[in-house]
């Protein structure tokens, strides 16, 4: 961000003492506490959704956020003279959720069920976009496959590429497989008329912050109309990769949920296809695609490794967490 972005915070009512350089952001001491000044991507309706959203959730007063500030015509973003707009939110000074503390890891997991119980009455008039997770993992696949054949067709090969290759027809295959198990749900969804609701669409760790004596979750510019689960797997998938994928971990955060809310029977079978689909496989695949290739970081070959080494305990947890729960729970 450059320091010509700072003129802009002249079009807020806001008597701002000092500025200084934050983590993508910049932060301005004000008469109303520390706020934060960073780029956004997104357009004014969608601002005026997500506040809209903000204040539902305040009005519930179950779970503290952080809350975006308009200029002095009613705006929520501004823009320099190169077109990059500009919000300023509230600044919550905090540490991060930690994901190795079980106990903050359901504590993370009630506050979530907490925030989808404080949004269930959100009205945005339909301008937070509805999610099509299907439609992204069908691309996904896509993706998957090309790299396999730009792989097959490559000559001399890096030992990451050999590795990444050998082993591309096992999780192309899971992935598809995966996806059409999705589908047939999704269908079956939409015949019973199952809706979705409002998601933060970014709830990770670094989005739960503990601050003065309480917890926050704050950036809510990803949220969007759909499926709820969208939160619950982002956190779950995130702290079980770190784990190795325990199994007593995966019940502790799915019953830390379901003591505040209650999970829908068709949530459970959205939950484990999410899981099940091989992300962290993809997003290495993918990331290698849109990289240089003259040189590709050892790294690349440790989070392969990675992958590969926890296949099993994935797989054993996804039987022995859903595998019961799917059948009874769809009845």
């Amino acid at each position: 961000m450059n320091d010509r972005a700072v003129t802009l915070l002249e079009q807020y009512d806001i008597e701002i003492l000092k500025t200084r350089k934050g983590r993508g952001a910049i932060l301005c001491d004000t008469s109303q506490g520390t706020l934060a000044f960073k780029e956004y991507a997104g357009t004014e309706a969608r601002l005026a959704a997500e506040n809209q959203l903000l204040q539902t959730i305040a009005a519930k007063g179950q779970v503290h956020t952080d809350t975006l500030l308009p200029t002095k015509e009613g705006c929520f973003s501004v823009k320099d003279r190169d077109g990059i707009s500009y919000i300023l939110k509230t600044y919550v000074d905090g540490r991060e959720c930690d994901i190795y503390d079980r106990a903050e890891c359901g504590v993370a997991m009630e506050l979530l069920a907490g925030l989808h119980n404080a949004m269930e009455s959100a009205d945005t008039e339909g301008k937070c976009a509805t999610d099509s997770a299907l439609k992204e993992y069908e691309k996904r696949n896509r993706e998957l496959a090309h790299i396999r054949s730009f792989l097959g067709k490559k000559g001399q090969k890096q030992p990451f590429e050999r590795y990444l290759k050998s082993c591309m027809d096992f999780y192309l295959e899971q992935a598809k497989q995966i996806t059409e198990g999705w589908r047939l749900y999704e269908e079956e969804r939409s015949l019973r008329q199952v809706t979705g609701g409002f998601c933060h669409g970014d709830y990770q760790y670094h989005n739960i912050l503990f601050a003065e004596g309480q917890w926050y979750v704050v950036n809510f510019e990803k949220c969007h109309q759909g499926s709820q689960v969208t939160d619950i797997y982002l956190l779950m998938r995130k702290l079980l990769e770190k784990s190795d994928w325990p199994q007593e971990l995966g019940k502790e955060l799915l019953d830390a949920y379901q003591k505040v809310r209650p999970i829908p029977a068709y949530d459970y079978i959205d939950l484990y296809y999410r899981l099940a689909y091989p992300e962290k496989f993809w997003k290495i695949a993918n990331f290698y695609m849109n990289s240089r290739k003259s040189w590709i970081p050892e790294k690349n070959m440790e989070k392969l490794s990675k992958v590969l080494e926890q296949e099993e305990a994935k797989q054993a947890f996804l039987e022995n967490v859903f595998g019961n729960m799917l059948f009874s729970k769809k009845d």
